[in-house]
């Protein structure tokens, strides 16, 4: 039975209550634990039982941070990027133009900067060199540095790295390897072939972090000081978000303890990044992917690709201010281009109907925008989506998945197959590339390989309610409660409450694409409710001309703080006529 009778909202979803069972199991945690029944019920979720909910709700890193050496390559790894430190010989860090690049080489950078040395950066053009490292940048860096690291990218670099003859070359990486190595000193990768996947779930930054925790081994053995390793958590919650990593497991104690770091406002980069984007009060998961990481990744997507990570990397605030607002500016050129593609790529898809992929393919579109509008494409239709700009007759797409569906996996049998002359990538994020002739045919091979896993799902157009609330419950107190059983995202959503049969007092547009609104149940006082990207679909113009009438509301709760004064809204994800 649907919830509260909802079969088909504003946004065309079925709503779907707690399961009775569950909520039963709830209920019992609630009291043995002596929770709040909304904090109960995400931890009957997550599978905790009463006696590990005070150690769930303060995840310690100690207690989560698997040993390093379980991973392939660690300790030759290690060791030699600290002879690299402690010798002080010439070092090149080679990083993927993202979030999860730009902070894995800010580590690097920091680590290497409290041990007094510095190293030149190298992040590829996304245009000129596309992704990963290229035969003449990994030539050039060799002739002039005696170690390369590559950071979340290498895996897959076998004629890359090769050019790096007579060069140590480290590859810190996540992405999804083939059976082959490339020709590397040592390959740290949890992903890699031969690994059993225990850690697959690291972003690359996640990965840097634990070789540089058996480099702190290292150090230490050799009776050396370490750096601040603590300090750096920022940039691992940072990267681990931004990346879309489940939140499962020691990532959860990465972004959990990042984010308290982050709050010192110490490291220069963030500081000058939060303050554009007026973030005002304590970070979350929400502001590191959806306001910090698209600025960051705007440098790499339409400008210039080293900017996010020597932001990340500045110490010098006045040179942080000055990154920052290039960032800035070019994430506003980034969503100008954005909206224009997502309209024609939207249309196409609409016009195919394909039940099991969203794909979309033109020439001209801007190779910077493919990836983030196939995240749009992917919230639109609840399928994976991948979408291509062609130039000179080749296509260079990025897809993005839903959950329970291994895309990755798949571009690279693609690949491998011959449809695709390069892919790879993870479970929910890949990048291709494919002569345009083959773009078609590619895509109909991948809807047949992605088959499978989107039969297992059962989720389809369904919105899950955690629960019913009553705005008089809703407050910071009960939000604070709940933040310590975060934090939430991939692989650990945050719980969507429902509220019943409220009046509208106010709805209007926020900006060119966004909803605000206010609504109250008799005797409470009024909410405010924020729907970012609503005017674009249904949900949007289904309310705004809603004031005075009733409806159902659900969304997740968020503590906004301005002007020193906290204010709880709600993100509204979706709504019903009652």
């Amino acid at each position: 039975m649907a919830f509260l009778g909802i079969d088909s909202s504003l946004s065309g979803r079925r709503w779907t209550g707690p399961d009775p069972a569950l909520e039963r199991l709830a209920e019992g945690l609630a009291q043995q634990a002596a929770l709040p029944l909304a904090v109960a019920r995400v931890l009957a979720e997550r599978g905790v039982p009463a006696e590990e909910a005070p150690g769930f709700l303060t995840p310690k890193l100690r207690d989560l941070l698997p040993d390093p050496l379980n991973l392939r390559d660690m300790a030759p790894a290690a060791e030699r990027l600290v002879e690299g430190a402690v010798k002080g010989q010439r070092i090149a860090i080679f990083a993927d133009y993202d979030v999860d690049g730009g902070a894995s080489a800010a580590l690097l950078l920091d680590w290497l900067r409290q041990l007094g040395q510095r190293a030149t950066l190298y992040v590829p053009d996304r245009i000129d060199e596309g992704y990963g490292p290229n035969p003449a940048a990994m030539a050039g860096l060799a002739a002039a540095h005696d170690l390369i690291v590559c950071v979340d990218c290498g895996t897959l670099a076998h004629e890359a790295l090769a050019a790096a003859e007579g060069t140590d070359v480290l590859v810190l990486d996540h992405h999804l390897g083939a059976e082959t190595l490339p020709p590397a000193l040592a390959v740290v990768n949890p992903n890699r072939a031969d690994e059993d996947g225990a850690l697959g779930h690291l972003c690359a930054a996640g990965v840097v972090f634990l070789v540089l925790v058996q480099a702190g081994r290292v150090l230490r053995n050799m009776g050396r000081a370490e750096p601040d390793l603590m300090s750096m958590l920022d940039l691992v919650a940072l990267a681990t978000v931004a990346d879309v990593a489940p939140l499962t497991g020691v990532n959860r104690a990465f972004v959990r303890q990042g984010l308290s770091v982050m709050a010192r406002r110490q490291r220069a980069g963030l500081v000058a990044l939060s303050d554009l984007a007026r973030l005002d009060g304590p970070p979350n998961s929400f502001h590191l992917g959806f306001l910090l990481g698209p600025r960051i990744n705007a440098g790499g997507r339409v400008g210039r690709a080293d900017l996010g990570a020597r932001c990340l990397a500045a110490t010098d605030p006045r040179e942080a201010e000055g990154l920052a607002a290039e960032l800035d500016a070019l994430n506003r050129d980034r969503r100008a281009i954005e909206a224009a593609v997502r309209d024609e790529a939207l249309a196409q898809v609409e016009a195919r109907d394909d039940g099991r992929l969203s794909w979309a393919a033109a020439e001209g579109w801007h190779p910077g925008v493919v990836g983030i509008v196939a995240a749009r494409l992917k919230e639109a239709t609840d399928l994976p989506a991948v979408v291509i700009g062609i130039e000179n007759g080749i296509g260079k797409g990025s897809a993005r998945s839903v959950p329970g569906v291994d895309l990755g996996r798949a571009i690279q049998r693609l690949a491998s197959e011959g449809l695709l002359l390069k892919g790879g990538g993870h479970e929910m994020a890949a990048g291709l590339t494919v002569e345009a002739a083959k773009i078609a045919p590619a895509m109909e091979r991948l809807s047949e390989l992605l088959s499978r896993d989107l039969d297992a799902r059962s989720t389809g157009r369904e919105l899950r309610i955690s629960g019913l609330l009553e705005p008089s419950g809703a407050n910071a107190e009960m939000f604070r409660l709940l933040e310590d059983a975060g934090p939430f995202g991939q692989a650990a959503p945050a719980p969507r409450f429902a509220f019943a049969d409220q009046l509208i007092d106010s709805a209007g547009t926020m900006g060119d694409s966004h909803l605000r609104l206010s609504f109250r149940s008799p005797g409470s006082a009024p909410i405010e409710a924020v729907a970012w990207g609503a005017m674009t679909g249904p949900l949007g113009p289904g309310l705004i001309g809603a004031k005075g009438r009733r409806f159902h509301l659900a969304g997740k709760l968020e503590l906004s703080t301005w002007g020193g004064r906290e204010r709880l809204r709600l993100r509204l994800d979706d709504a019903a006529p009652a």
